[in-house]
């Protein structure tokens, strides 16, 4: 055993460190607060006195009994002119004993219609559903494009049905349940799914609704006989199948996964080992200022199994630590920043440890808390710029899977280094500590005030120094509002922010999900500058 030790317990730094935490956590309450008002009280009330569940209460009876929802993106839309969750809740759940994606339209929101935010949590999910080979279940209810914002949502909007059919060309699973409207263009959604189920007097799928066909050709119909559950099962055959209620949809949903034949392709997980320290304890572990630093250790003798961990060069590049070990008896290789700033020596360590993760076909876990990569004359001329365009080479060609979680900063060129949002990890998440910015607010301040009044000095212009300041002040502000997470969330640049405690939960979801496919690499990669 190589089991990590752990300085933090009763010490005033993590007493300091875990009431920002909690502070933090406060804050992510009153958010997850509005989240289960979803449309508000009186829609809840009006939705149910329909007869209908919400969306929660249907993903709820969908999953097996006892276990877990993996909710991602929750926060879609925070900030934003929509509410928080873009109309729509997602995430991985056990059905019938298999782990599948499931989205669901909230239709207490605006009847479900989509806006531009539910378009991209939409397509989100799905790329996690294609990725991660998990079968497809979407509880259905929409009123379609949100139309005054159809410029944004109609052209790329296609991409959902593309997608669904990219799906089942994949022999991954798609099942759509039909809970009320689907109209127009939604009426492709169970249109291209491999599975449908409709419920008698409450689905309804045309590509025209009543009026619209009224309008167009003079026929004169209604909603049941246009695209309900009785003609679509019984005369256009789109329905494979006909429910009484909604509670019989998902039991048949339950039916439909059950007979699938599905197996999970990738590896099976060993023994389970607890960490040898409480996870309670990761709330003190990142400091409120997030200049100090912090040895990313501490988390993972919290969160790997038996705080088990085979490290990798110690005493080469300690700026960054790598090394092996298992979270849920999956195995992983880790890179965690341990100082901040990357330079040569963590560059070229984290490359050839990524080369070894893809020999051994072992997937990679991120644990970011970076400013970036060095600056300055010495490490220009020692090659910076070449061993971090290594790295970042490294991470964009690595074929294994990849999870990260910010936990500090993820600042400029490291955030790609370390495998940000747009160097496709197959999962990201980030703590209430983290922050995320081209770079911190007061430095990306100064950087544009300086070139302003250099600027002004060049042109021979007057410069006026209490003006520049205010505007130093207003800029930092912004960028540190910007860089916050819940910030970022909204704009689905991670798949959620987790409680620290939870973090071994949450990989251990995560790492089962990859596991539904097999771990592959080709073990090529492009040329590196040496």
């Amino acid at each position: 055993m190589t089991a990590l030790t752990s300085a933090l317990a009763g010490s005033a730094e993590w007493t300091a460190a875990a009431q920002a935490m909690e502070a933090k956590l406060a804050e992510l309450d009153g958010v997850n607060a509005e989240l289960a008002q979803a449309g508000g009280e009186k829609a809840v009330e009006r939705h149910r006195g329909r007869g209908k569940l919400t969306a929660r209460e249907r993903i709820d009876l969908l999953i097996d009994r006892d276990t877990p929802f993996l909710e991602l993106c929750p926060y879609a839309a925070w900030g934003s002119d929509f509410p928080v969750g873009a109309s729509m809740v997602g995430g991985i759940g056990v059905v019938s004993g298999v782990e599948c994606l499931i989205t669901a339209n909230d239709p207490t929101i605006a009847g479900g219609t989509s806006n531009p935010r539910t378009l991209k949590k939409s397509l989100r999910l799905m790329d996690i559903s294609l990725k991660n080979r998990l079968p497809h279940i979407s509880l259905v209810e929409s009123g379609g494009a949100n139309l005054p914002t159809q410029s944004e949502i109609f052209i790329p909007g296609g991409d959902t049905f593309r997608r669904l059919a990219e799906l089942s060309k994949a022999g991954i699973p798609t099942i759509a349940i039909v809970f009320g409207n689907s109209t127009a263009g939604g009426a492709y959604h169970p249109g291209m799914s491999d599975h449908v189920v409709m419920i008698e007097n409450r689905s309804k799928v045309f590509l025209g609704g009543p009026p619209l066909v009224k309008a167009a050709t003079g026929e004169i119909s209604d909603d049941e006989s246009l695209g309900g559950a009785q003609m679509h099962a019984r005369t256009s055959g789109l329905a494979d199948h006909f429910a009484r209620d909604e509670q019989d949809a998902l039991r048949i949903g339950r039916r439909i996964v059950a007979r699938l034949n599905w197996a999970k392709a990738g590896p099976a997980p060993g023994p389970s080992v607890e960490p040898l320290f409480d996870a309670e304890e990761l709330l003190g572990v990142v400091p409120g200022d997030l200049k100090i630093p912090f040895d990313p250790r501490e988390v993972l003798a919290r969160v790997v199994d038996g705080s088990d961990f085979d490290e990798f060069k110690p005493l080469y590049g300690s700026g960054i630590v790598t090394g092996w070990a298992r979270i849920h008896g999956y195995p992983v290789g880790v890179i965690a920043n341990s100082k901040g700033v990357i330079f040569s020596e963590e560059a070229q360590k984290t490359t050839q440890f990524i080369q070894i993760a893809n020999r051994q076909r072992t997937p990679l876990l991120f644990l970011h808390n970076t400013t970036g990569y060095m600056v300055g004359r010495r490490y220009e001329e020692g090659g910076i710029i070449k061993h971090g365009s290594m790295m970042v080479n490294a991470v964009s060609t690595s074929e294994v899977p990849h999870i990260s979680v910010l936990v500090g900063a993820s600042y400029g060129a490291g955030h790609y280094g370390m495998c940000g949002r747009a160097f496709d990890p197959r999962f990201l998440f980030a703590w209430p500590s983290a922050k995320s910015a081209v770079m911190g607010g007061a430095q990306l301040a100064d950087v544009v005030t300086s070139v302003a009044k250099a600027s002004a000095e060049a042109r021979g212009l007057p410069f006026d120094d209490e003006k520049n300041e205010l505007r130093r002040q207003a800029i930092e502000r912004q960028i540190e509002a910007e860089s916050l997470p819940l910030f970022l969330s909204g704009l689905v640049y991670d798949d959620g922010i987790i409680d620290p405690r939870d973090t071994r939960t949450v990989l251990g979801l995560s790492l089962s999900a990859i596991a539904n496919g097999p771990i592959e690499s080709d073990r090529t990669y492009g040329i590196f500058r040496m």
